[in-house]
């Protein structure tokens, strides 16, 4: 991948990262209202309370490449924080080629027929008065493991340049 493809890929996966961060205040004050509803007005609402979750479920699956992006991730950090830059290159190496990006493909594969088949029949909410639209929520499986394999592929990318190219030192 050359750099302006690398760079035009991790701009638009900053984009949906940073997109979908906004997500969290929307998700905050929409339970203070269900809340505020429920217990001032004894009303209802579950629309609202399953808009919650289709963000939550977005803000998390669609977060994971910028995650990967920044640096965000979870991980343990014992051992890794004292290796050194050339060994911590391999794992990141070996990690997305051999774990990251066949375990996207496998969500890929796997999904696609769930996904498919909620969009042939629109599928909706099962409760009544809910969102009307899970084939959405459910979309967002493989486009998040897309993601995922195109920021991995970025990793990759760059790690291995960096090992190529000479450094100022």
């Amino acid at each position: 991948m050359t750099p302006i493809i690398i760079g035009a890929l991790e701009r638009l996966i900053s984009v949906v990262g940073r997109s979908v961060a906004l997500l969290v205040p929307i998700m905050a004050v929409i339970v203070l209202l269900v809340v505020i509803m429920r217990y001032a007005f004894d009303l209802g609402s579950i629309a609202l309370q399953e808009s919650v979750m289709y963000m939550h479920s977005a803000f998390f699956m669609l977060g994971l490449a910028y995650a990967l992006q920044t640096d965000s991730h979870v991980r343990v950090d014992i051992i890794y924080s004292r290796l050194s830059d050339s060994t911590k290159r391999w794992i990141n190496l070996c990690g997305h080629a051999l774990f990251l990006i066949p375990l996207a493909i496998v969500l890929i594969v796997y999904s696609w027929d769930y996904v498919v088949a909620s969009w042939r029949v629109q599928e909706g909410s099962p409760e009544v008065g809910g969102v009307p639209a899970i084939y959405l929520l459910k979309s967002i499986i493989p486009i998040s493991a897309c993601l995922l394999i195109l920021q991995a592929l970025c990793e990759i990318t760059r790690l291995t340049l960096d090992h190529v190219r000479p450094s100022g030192d």
